[in-house]
């Protein structure tokens, strides 16, 4: 049986790639990964839900039934707790421009300026959105829980991951390898997660 066709629903790179790891190390040879870079005239979604489960489904939606091909994307964002959850479904965007890590990065720090460490507690949320043409949807909801640090440390991962120690960890998401990183991230689970689903409501497409 050749793979079936499964749209990623996102241009953010990062995201591409840890969608890319951790899908084919979970179903290698059994999903033909698709970027929307080969999807030109598929327009950004604009995120309106009020939560990260309908968000994901906007855009998960909005892929598949424009091309009538299954497709998965993801909400996810950092919530700090001393910030009453936010910046939550509006982390891209925290700072005023969508994508602008740095900067996002710099408002959160700048928010917790004077506020101890016991205090600084946070966790990022992701939702995987799986959305197959003929309408049906598969959600799963993960976290990845941790403390804000003083400064940005590190270069690997995107986002926030600079600023964010793991709990458990001395270091920050940023200085931890893809598979370390993969193991516990809430990206990484909430994928693991989804994916017997993906095969499930894939082969019964035929």
């Amino acid at each position: 049986m050749s793979p079936h066709k499964l749209i990623l629903a996102t241009q953010n790179k990062g995201k591409i790639e840890e969608f890319r790891r951790i899908l084919d190390g979970i179903a290698a040879g059994k999903i033909d990964l698709l970027g929307l870079e080969q999807f030109p005239d598929l327009h950004d979604v604009d995120e309106t839900g009020s939560t990260f489960e309908e968000n994901a489904l906007l855009k998960a939606r909005a892929a598949s039934f424009a091309t009538g091909i299954p497709a998965i994307a993801d909400d996810s964002g950092l919530c700090v707790d001393f910030l009453n959850g936010a910046p939550g479904i509006f982390s891209a965007r925290w700072a005023g421009r969508h994508g602008d890590d740095k900067a996002n990065t710099a408002k959160v720090l700048e928010s917790l300026i004077g506020v101890p460490d016991e205090k600084r507690s946070a966790h990022f949320t992701c939702v995987a959105a799986l959305v197959l043409p003929d309408g049906r949807s598969h959600v799963e909801e993960a976290h990845f829980k941790g403390w804000i640090l003083h400064s940005p440390i590190g270069d690997l991962g995107f986002g926030y991951d600079p600023i964010f120690r793991p709990e458990g960890l001395e270091i920050s998401s940023a200085q931890m390898s893809a598979e370390e990183k993969d193991a516990i991230s809430h990206r990484g689970k909430s994928l693991r997660a989804i994916a017997p689903h993906v095969i499930n409501l894939l082969n019964s497409l035929g």
